[in-house]
């Protein structure tokens, strides 16, 4: 099967199922589900792809193992990124920007969770570098660990095992042979619309309050001065 490389080989995912076979899978799940250096991994369309490859036999593993496999590698990262957050804590928020981390993600990550709670945990899974700040978030405010486990294992199942089985069915579909480099490229895009939902609702929101200031420093600018004394001209 080829498929449309979507950045780098490394990003590419046929070519790290081919090269790193269900291992690599699994390793690329955990990482991106709650190490800080996962964020840029392609979760959505290498779980769409794993099942796919599982349907057409190109990856010789029974379904429900790989399912399997894949949930327990989401669940054990967001335990590792929860934990970490835990020990972590504020200091996440001040650490400074480089080539692999962005304080910027963090901030999203805990705009996201503030908003939507516990249920973050499963809504994030399905929101690329979201998905790798939120278990953190949820370790820095130390969220009640049995609400966490608990809507850890059902975004986990929900994410892992739902986007491999959905590649696993319409991977039965010849249309979807026959323009598989076009799937792929609109699972990216869908993933990344709620990301570009945020920055513009944070954009639009920015802008309307520098405005807002702009509009007070001018009604401020153009108060007359205050008299002074009880001898001040009138």
């Amino acid at each position: 099967m080829n498929t449309l490389a979507l950045g780098p080989s490394w990003l590419d995912p046929d070519y790290l199922i081919q090269t790193f076979g269900l291992i690599g899978v699994l390793v690329i799940v955990f990482a991106e589900s709650g190490l800080l250096i996962g964020f840029f991994l392609p979760g959505d369309s290498l779980l769409f792809t794993t099942g796919l490859l599982v349907t057409t036999g190109k990856l010789d593993t029974p379904l429900w193992l790989v399912c399997s496999l894949i949930v327990f590698a989401a669940v054990i990262g967001d335990q590792v990124g929860y934990l970490f957050g835990r020990k972590v804590g504020p200091a996440l928020f001040k650490r400074p920007d480089s080539r692999l981390f962005k304080q910027e993600n963090v901030e999203k990550a805990h705009e996201f969770f503030e908003k939507h709670g516990p249920k973050s945990l499963i809504l994030a899974r399905f929101v690329p570098i979201v998905r790798t700040f939120t278990p953190i978030i949820a370790g820095v405010s130390r969220m009640n660990y049995r609400s966490f486990i608990t809507f850890n294992i059902i975004g986990g199942v929900l994410w892992g095992a739902g986007v491999t089985l959905l590649g696993a069915s319409l991977g039965k579909i010849d249309f979807v042979h026959q323009h598989i480099e076009k799937i792929l490229v609109l699972i990216v895009l869908l993933s990344v619309i709620p990301i570009v939902i945020e920055y513009l609702r944070a954009r639009s929101q920015g802008k309307k309050a520098r405005n807002a200031q702009a509009v007070a420093d001018g009604q401020e600018g153009a108060l007359p001065p205050a008299p002074r004394g009880r001898h001040a001209k009138r």
